[in-house]
């Protein structure tokens, strides 16, 4: 159960993007509403955070929010896991135990990942929510239940309709106000401000000042289109902080693999090629690895301009390093003829 917090759109979601700032609209108009929320977005997009939203501005702001992912239960176990069971409904069973729909009484309760739920129970929670009943699993009792429902999907529940994977009286019921979270790809203009309140929250955590962020960082992250959206995003922050130990968040604080995947990410060149299965099946590992790493320290260097320090820098290695690297690949010819053919231009 997540616990009831004090928390606003402005301590949890922020944003000045056009899409981000409907969102907050949308909030504002359904605020006194009773009804069903369907909240459709890509993993990461901060579902749950809405929904705990729409709770905190609800008359039952008092009651409790009970959040639960559809998809981490088996059918068998997730109608216990709703509506609860009687002592012996089944093996392990050795006393009667609510559901969640029974801990959100008076509340709000949350289905995420609903587009997880099997067809079979899916008719269940139709019931529910046409005559606001429930029944434990092994009981006969019919129990009562004031609960509000907002569910969750990352994926179009009128698609799956389509293909007969979800029923289409539960979507009708549940899509009585839907809203869309747009992926951070489709708002990138947030990513700054993302990044800042990220940053500051690591950072105040352990006491420190947050670091001022590098122009050249705040550009990488802008590139990347972060397929993880905001949870990736909160994520490499934290790697930041953990990683960074100066005052300013440089290049190098940053995780290689989000640079190469960002605009400043290295050619294809860089990873050779997979062997042909025509080729004879022996190869040297140690040619491999040496010409994998001599493509990374050509890309540093050609994004750095030439300049070792800046390329040691995107590769998070000494600079001293590095130039073991360059004459241990043989790169010193031809970084020497690259800087001789630019000095003769």
């Amino acid at each position: 159960m997540t616990p009831n917090l004090p928390i606003s759109s402005d301590t949890v979601v922020v944003g000045c993007s056009a899409k981000i700032r409907a969102v907050f609209d949308f909030l504002r108009v359904i605020s006194g509403s009773e009804s069903t929320v369907l909240i459709t977005g890509e993993s990461g997009t901060g579902k749950e955070v809405i929904a705990t939203l729409i709770h905190q501005a609800s008359k039952r702001k008092y009651r409790p929010f009970v959040a639960v992912s559809c998809a981490l239960f088996s059918e068998t176990l997730i109608e216990s896991e709703l509506f609860g069971h009687e002592r012996g409904a089944f093996t392990g069973a050795v006393k009667d135990r609510p559901g969640r729909f029974e801990m959100a009484e008076g509340g709000t309760i949350f289905l995420d990942d609903i587009d997880d739920v099997p067809l079979g129970m899916q008719v269940k929670l139709l019931r529910v929510l046409q005559n606001r009943t429930i029944e434990r699993l092994g009981g006969t009792r019919t129990i009562p239940v004031s609960v509000r429902v907002l569910a969750g999907t990352k994926r179009d529940l009128k698609q799956m309709v389509a293909e007969g994977k979800f029923r289409e009286d539960l979507y009708y019921r549940l899509n009585v106000l839907p809203l869309t979270l747009p992926p951070l790809r489709d708002r990138r203009e947030d990513i700054p401000v993302l990044m800042q309140a990220f940053l500051e929250r690591f950072f105040r955590s352990r006491g420190e000042q947050p670091p001022a962020i590098a122009p050249v960082v705040t550009q990488a992250f802008m590139r990347y289109d972060w397929p993880g959206n905001v949870r990736e995003l909160e994520n490499a922050c934290e790697r930041i902080a953990q990683m960074c130990t100066c005052g300013t968040v440089r290049i190098g604080c940053v995780a290689a693999t989000l640079l190469f995947r960002a605009g400043t990410r290295p050619p294809e060149a860089v990873v050779p090629a997979a062997p042909s299965a025509h080729l004879p099946v022996r190869i040297s590992m140690d040619d491999r690895v040496r010409e994998l790493e001599a493509n990374l320290i050509r890309w540093a260097l050609k994004a750095s301009n030439g300049n070792k320090s800046k390329a040691a820098e995107l590769l998070q290695v000494k600079r001293s390093t590095l130039g073991d690297r360059i004459k241990h690949c043989g790169l010193e010819l031809d970084h020497h003829a690259a800087a001789s053919g630019d000095a003769a231009a």
